[in-house]
């Protein structure tokens, strides 16, 4: 929720700076700053919580609707990637049975969960009914 607050302030204060700044190109770059950090924190207030478990198994909120994903075929995992050496954790939901099945694959990170993925997936396993 911190990052959710940052970037409603640098919003704003984006938008702030576009009534004090002179020029034009100026005011258009400050203007899509504000725009896209006050558009990260619409997402961020409107598909949160974007991870809930139940009994008949795991939703998640997305921007174009949810998706339930049922706790049978589901796989748990925390998936940790290097890139301009950060390290970056997602946890991984996957629904597919084979190469040849589709399934559903969604991956969140810390920022779309609000914790660490590795904290999320042990508490996921805790909650499987077949575990």
């Amino acid at each position: 929720m911190t990052e959710t607050a940052l970037s409603a302030a640098m919003g704003l204060l984006f938008a702030a700076g576009v009534a004090v700044v002179v020029d034009a190109p100026g005011r258009i770059l400050l203007g899509l700053g504000a725009a896209l950090f006050l558009a990260q924190t619409a997402r961020d207030l409107v598909l949160r919580p974007r991870l809930s478990a139940g009994p008949d198994g795991v939703r998640v909120r997305r921007v174009a609707g949810g998706v339930h994903l049922p706790w049978g075929p589901l796989r748990i995992g925390v998936r940790e990637t290097r890139r301009l050496g950060l390290r970056t954790p997602t946890l991984e939901l996957d629904t597919a049975s084979g190469p040849d099945d589709e399934g559903v694959l969604v991956v969140l990170g810390r920022r779309d969960l609000g914790a660490e993925p590795a904290a999320v997936a042990r508490r996921l396993r805790e909650l499987d009914p077949r575990a």
